[in-house]
């Protein structure tokens, strides 16, 4: 029977080095805070999967440092479980591949359970992670919002609203008509979020191990974040269970349903993925459309509410295990509807801020097309333009909405590299461009003008 040692108080590492972002890479099994039968699992899958291994290519596959290791295996040596099955002149050119018994072992393991990535941490050290991360968050201010929304021409009050509810960290609606650019406000609400955190690989909890890092939603940091993070030469090496990220920035939209918050278990890996609210910690959870999720809109706003306020979420295992994690992040929900008509008095209560995002102002659709003009290449006419805004805008009675000069001057440019000819501005394209986008576009036919485009 493999032996057990009591795994060490992890979190003691964390607090070695309170000033980085990365945890101190473990020395020992026991600093990792794992029970050694689940390192001892692991690296027998590995090698059963692929065979006789270097011990550095079983230190990149685990994902732990070679030293914690090598007291594996040389402890699943001497219990003739693994054997070595090649020796270098270095200490770490050794080749390792399992026995008979440890074969039959490692086969039955993976057939309990097939997880065999990356070593994972422990929920205490998760919990304590995102907790001290949280404490670490600067909040943005109003220099950084300008910057931020320089080009995006939202009225002050708007900017101050924004600005307040991402400050002090409270749940915000932003609501107004399909094409405001209420979707794209809120994903670059994400830009104010500054500094990095670490995310696991993956979590155990009991014998289940949860995957928590997601390469879709936790990007590695920028060049220049890159630069600013290095270790000084004195630090010792992270722990490479951990992954160094930008804050995440995660949209759920209208296929979200109840059972998406919840852990889903993926049976060809034998692990949970982590739900959107686990992978959003420190950093920001937006749910556009919100009344079009498969669920009513004041549960949903409920249940998030509730996780943010009380600071955890409680998720389930299989077997009705129930455990909690932290629900560090900042939450916004983004909707066409109506607030009053989607959601009753109670739950308006419960966000933060209400905030309208309408259509823009005449100066500043200008702005916005003559700067969506010089970015696409496309030739500016200002006749052209005062005839979309008194004729084809005014006449159809639609809003100056933010979404309407990118795809209006994109479909100049399509019609223009279709028949080989520089992009412009001109009557003729606009209203090429305008029936082109809109079903019901009043008398205008295409070929009325189409006609005019290639006399």
């Amino acid at each position: 029977m493999l032996a057990l040692e009591p795994p060490f108080p992890y979190t003691q590492l964390l607090d070695a080095e309170p000033e980085s972002v990365l945890p101190p890479q473990p020395k020992s099994v026991r600093d990792t805070g794992l029970p050694q039968q689940l390192i001892v699992e692991l690296a027998a899958k590995a090698l059963y999967l692929g065979g006789k291994s270097h011990l550095p290519v079983l230190t990149t596959r685990l994902h732990l440092s070679i030293n914690v290791l090598r007291e594996v295996l040389d402890f699943m040596v001497a219990e003739h479980v693994a054997e070595v099955a090649w020796r270098g002149d270095s200490d770490i050119d050794v080749q390792y591949q399992l026995t008979s018994t440890g074969k039959q072992r490692a086969s039955a393991w993976l057939e309990r359970c097939p997880y065999a990535g990356p070593a994972p941490v422990t929920l205490e050290a998760y919990r304590a992670m995102v907790e001290r991360q949280a404490l670490q968050a600067p909040p943005p201010g109003a220099e950084e919002l300008a910057a931020e929304f320089s080009d995006d021409f939202l009225a002050p009050a708007v900017q101050r609203m924004l600005g307040a509810a991402m400050h002090a960290g409270r749940s915000m609606l932003l609501y107004g008509p399909s094409g405001s650019g209420k979707s794209l406000l809120a994903r670059r609400l994400g830009g104010l979020l500054q500094g990095l955190v670490a995310v696991p690989h993956a979590v155990v909890v009991g014998q289940d191990i949860v995957q928590v890092h997601d390469a879709a939603v936790h990007r590695p940091p920028s060049p220049r974040q890159a630069r600013l993070s290095q270790p000084s030469p004195e630090r010792r090496s992270s722990d490479p269970r951990w992954v160094l990220c930008q804050r995440p920035v995660v949209v759920l939209d209208g296929a979200l349903d109840a059972a998406m918050l919840d852990l889903q278990l993926d049976a060809a890996s034998g692990c949970y993925r982590a739900p959107p609210q686990m992978k959003a910690n420190n950093g920001l959870l937006i749910v556009d459309d919100l009344g079009r999720q498969r669920m009513p809109a004041a549960e949903l706003l409920d249940r998030f509410a509730q996780a943010q306020e009380a600071g955890r979420s409680v998720l389930s295992l299989a077997g009705s295990y129930h455990f909690h994690v932290p629900c560090r992040l900042r939450l916004v929900f983004a909707t066409s509807q109506s607030p009053s008509m989607l959601l009753d008095e109670a739950a308006l209560r419960r966000v933060g801020y209400k905030i309208p995002v309408g259509a823009l102002g005449t100066a500043s659709y200008r702005t916005l097309f003559r700067q969506q003009c010089l970015s696409m290449g496309v030739a500016y006419d200002e006749t052209a333009l005062r005839y979309l805004l008194d004729e084809l805008h005014a006449g159809s009675a639609l809003p100056l909405l933010a979404c309407y000069p990118r795809e209006i001057i994109g479909r100049v440019a399509d019609f223009a590299g279709y028949l080989g000819e520089p992009a412009r501005l001109s009557v003729a394209t606009l209203e090429q461009a305008w029936v082109s986008m809109f079903a019901d576009a009043g008398t205008r036919t295409v070929d009325d003008v189409v006609e005019p485009r290639i006399a």
